[in-house]
């Protein structure tokens, strides 16, 4: 076996792990034992487990920037990306309800322990950010497409951490339903149906 499949086995594990049981809690052995390396290869790859770290943050990066560009050239029209977007709630929702949010349980518990990495890890929120700004700004909301943008990240870690906390299933439908209502309202020019949700503060 390669180097480089020893490695990659070794992140992906980590990454797995990472998000089920947490950094803090992860240690190098069960990472070894998941990816079924030996404690020399695995220290051959790794010195510290913040390299790791950096390593996981680095494949969740490049992960994510992959499926976004997947969704641009599967769908033509801005809103339909967009909604593939609010739709991973549905599509990630046994782990979402197993384990929260990957990328917001592990800013979460960096930020608790003061770690250098948060910034890193942070940044995933910032490339989703950008590309739904990007989309609402195609969509011609380049005014308010930040904080259209900020609202659908912001809907989306509030029901990965409900639907975390109560695993309820009909739950997340129906909000998933409700916010690709909402943003049909931007993609049709439709009028806002009262009572649904509110225009995001700031607009």
């Amino acid at each position: 076996m390669s180097d480089t499949t020893n490695r990659a086995q070794i992140v992906s594990a980590a990454d797995r792990l990472f998000y089920q049981q947490g950094y803090e809690h992860t240690s190098f052995a069960t990472i070894a034992e998941a990816a079924r390396v030996s404690k020399g290869n695995f220290y051959y790859h790794f010195k510290s487990k913040d390299d790791l770290l950096d390593a996981v943050i680095a494949a969740r990066t490049a992960e994510r920037r992959c499926l976004l560009e997947r969704w641009e050239a599967e769908e033509n029209e801005p809103g339909a990306r967009i909604r593939r977007f609010i739709e991973i709630l549905l599509t990630n929702r046994a782990d979402i309800e197993s384990y929260g949010c990957p990328i917001g349980t592990l800013t979460t518990e960096l930020a608790k322990l003061n770690h250098s990495a948060l910034g890193e890890a942070g940044g995933l929120f910032t490339l989703f950010r950008t590309w739904l700004r990007a989309q609402f700004a195609l969509l011609g909301h380049e005014a308010k497409a930040d904080a259209l943008a900020m609202h659908v990240l912001a809907f989306s870690q509030g029901v990965a951490t409900l639907a975390n906390a109560f695993r309820d299933e009909d739950f997340v439908r129906r909000e998933v339903q409700q916010m690709c209502t909402w943003l049909s309202t931007y993609t049709e020019g439709a009028e806002r149906p009262a009572g649904l949700l509110r225009e995001p503060a700031g607009d």
